[in-house]
């Protein structure tokens, strides 16, 4: 073999070397999509999630954040995951129960007492199994984060009571618990996606809209709702999913890291949740928010639980909400 062709061997092996040293080390470039603004909690522990996986795959995994329905709204996002455009998505547990109906028992009204109780049903074997269902319609559902629980905002009226709901037209959520409770309290739910929410209090399509008191403040509801009451009549779940195929298709070491992130950024995002509430609270009614702390509750509950849990039962039986119960 002459020198000419014994260097032109040595730089073709030399190529593949490189190139196939550098194709195992360029990084996973993955999209995670979400509803909430950049400074709702959600955003936050999105960030945190994508620095801590980076991190922890020494590179390997690079996550792109899209807040505030860049990628679309809730029900865009879910097909996108599932389709495989988006890799991650995370929004609330009621836009995944058309897929999933067992996910309603976690939107039932009056359905969990406090956070302590929420940890134990959903960072547990009750949670991981609800999670698992989500495999059957091409999502790996990597864990509960949240949106917490929910309180009644409107621009009418201050309501102290179960009979102040009626009449009023609400943004609900597209759950059928949450649909018919504001049935049977004579209210007219109207339920959209929460990227059009803003809007439609704004034009006075609607009269207001039920969300935790931390999403209301970052996304600046303020602006279109005088009256908020404290009715924290349902907690709402927020799912982190990733594509199933794409899940998948990373190492076993990358996915362990993926589920263990979740997890953590979870029990961040409940606790900015949870101390960020009483910070919004003050804002808010400082900006002119009439707030009423202590509404009748149990006139609502009365009301609503027992026939949304019965609706529920007929449907997909009682066993996890004896669960739940047990878990209280």
């Amino acid at each position: 073999m002459n020198k000419s062709l014994m260097r032109f061997f040595v730089a073709a092996v030399l190529c593949v070397s490189v190139c196939s040293s550098w194709a195992q080390t360029a990084p996973i470039r993955l999209r995670f999509a979400h509803p909430h603004t950049v400074i709702d909690p959600l955003h936050i522990a999105a960030l945190d999630f994508a620095k801590r996986v980076k991190a922890g795959t020494g590179g390997g995994i690079e996550i792109q954040v899209y807040p505030n329905s860049q990628l679309g709204n809730d029900n865009t996002v879910i097909a996108g995951v599932r389709g495989g455009t988006i890799d991650f998505a995370a929004t609330g547990n009621p836009f995944f129960t058309g897929i999933v109906p067992k996910l309603n028992v976690l939107d039932l009204p009056y359905q969990f007492d406090n956070a302590q109780q929420v940890a134990r049903i959903l960072d547990g074997p009750v949670g991981r199994s609800l999670l698992d269902e989500l495999g059957a319609h091409q999502m790996k559902g990597l864990a509960f984060w949240e949106v917490g629980f929910r309180s009644l905002a409107n621009s009418r009226r201050p309501v102290l009571k179960a009979e102040d709901i009626k009449g009023l037209k609400i943004r609900t959520t597209p759950n059928p618990a949450h649909i018919k409770a504001f049935q049977l309290l004579g209210a007219a739910p109207q339920p959209m996606p929460f990227a059009e929410v803003f809007s439609a209090l704004e034009s006075k399509a609607i009269d207001g809209h039920e969300n935790p008191p931390t999403l209301m403040f970052s996304s600046k509801m303020y602006e279109v709702q005088k009256y908020l009451s404290l009715t924290k009549h349902a907690y709402t779940a927020l799912i982190l999913v990733m594509n199933k195929a794409r899940f998948e298709s990373l190492k076993p070491e990358f996915q362990k890291i993926l589920l263990q992130e979740s997890l953590n950024a979870a029990v961040l995002q409940r606790d900015m949740n949870a101390k960020g509430e009483m910070v919004a609270l003050a804002e808010m009614r400082k900006l002119g928010m009439q707030i009423n702390e202590k509404p009748n509750v149990e006139s609502i509950r009365a009301i609503v639980k027992d026939e949304t849990r019965k609706i529920f039962i007929e449907k997909n039986g009682d066993e996890l909400i004896k669960k739940i119960d047990a878990l209280r």
